[in-house]
């Protein structure tokens, strides 16, 4: 089976997700990593065994890929996406999609015209609890959702962003606990609701932090064009990072989920549950917040640019949440 040649533009926290994953796939080769810290970078490429590059340019121009991983700062996500389209280069990109709605469209449409694969990290859909409730509402065995809600209380303190030069800012983050912490839970939601969105009333502030001047609490309704309501409450000023809590109200039965685990009781008095899997892989230092299907997700990604199956997460399905997470920052007033 041939080998797909890859690099992981950004080396910082989060890429130890796709380095491990890379190295533990069948259907990839790493062979180069790139970085703007030159330290950073070669500390990877020796690890690995690849070259290191401190200019994605050069490593596009330089290096016969089929993909990019990209784990940058959110605002240049759109960009380095679009300068690998136009070398005919796959991207799977950490979410978000951008910092802007209207470069994320573009960056897609630019995909789609130089025919190459777009896909957005969003590891927290691989989950076995989402996969069960997911699988539970398509079957139509919960009925029509009425109502949902997602809990989520975790710490990010001070001194977690001052040791960022971009963390907690608007023109680089785009945000604070609604674009990087609660996205996931809010694209859960927004996946299995599965429609579009009417209204979206919603307010941030920010309660607790000194250094940086980005939302750390926000609390919403979003109300879906097939009737669901949604309330979503987020902040960022807890002790610890306690586990998210999503919950339906459905036509057929109650659901409680979270990453790990997912409890279903129906009507009828039948219940079911799913639990994360023993965690086979070992990603040296990343974050249980993360979550642990990083693997799955990458893996997929590559079975697509093979050809062995269609892409789940493409840069059009991500565009929905995107859409999503854009329209509460516009509503909640804070965004400068």
């Amino acid at each position: 089976m041939r080998k797909l040649k890859v690099a992981v533009i950004g080396c910082g926290r989060v890429s130890v997700m796709h380095f491990v994953s890379i190295a533990q796939s069948s259907r990839a080769e790493l062979v180069a990593c790139c970085d703007i810290k030159t330290e950073r970078a070669n500390a990877v490429a020796n690890k690995y065994g690849v070259k290191a590059y401190t200019d994605y340019v050069a490593l596009l121009q330089n290096e016969k890929l089929d993909a990019v991983h990209i784990c940058l700062p959110h605002y240049l996500h759109s960009k380095v996406a679009c300068a690998a389209f136009s070398v005919g280069v796959a991207v799977l990109c950490e979410k978000p999609m951008d910092i802007d709605y209207e470069r994320a469209v573009a960056a897609v449409r630019y995909a789609k015209e130089k025919g190459v694969l777009f896909g957005i990290v969003s590891q927290c859909r691989y989950n076995n609890s989402a996969q069960l409730v997911k699988r539970a509402v398509e079957s139509d065995r919960l009925g029509k959702i009425i109502s949902a809600r997602s809990t989520l209380t975790w710490t990010r303190s001070d001194g977690y962003y001052a040791e960022s030069d971009w963390k907690g800012t608007w023109d680089k983050e785009g945000g604070g606990v609604v674009i990087d912490q609660a996205i996931h839970s809010i694209d859960l939601v927004n996946w299995i609701v599965n429609s579009e969105v009417e209204n979206v009333s919603c307010s941030m502030a920010n309660r607790g932090h000194k250094i940086v001047h980005v939302e750390d609490s926000a609390e919403g309704l979003i109300t879906y064009k097939n009737g669901v309501k949604y309330g979503f409450y987020c902040m960022n000023n807890y002790g610890c990072d306690e586990p998210i809590e999503i919950r339906l109200y459905c036509e057929k039965g109650k659901v409680v989920f979270g990453y790990d685990d997912a409890y279903i009781e129906y009507n009828d008095g039948t219940k079911e549950e799913a639990h994360q899997d023993e965690n086979t892989v070992e990603y040296e230092g990343g974050k249980d917040y993360w979550g642990f299907q990083h693997a799955r997700q990458i893996e997929q990604f590559y079975k697509a640019c093979l050809g062995e199956e269609a892409l789940e997460i493409s840069g059009e399905e991500a565009l929905k949440t995107h859409a999503l997470i854009m329209e509460i920052y516009k509503k909640g007033g804070m965004k400068p």
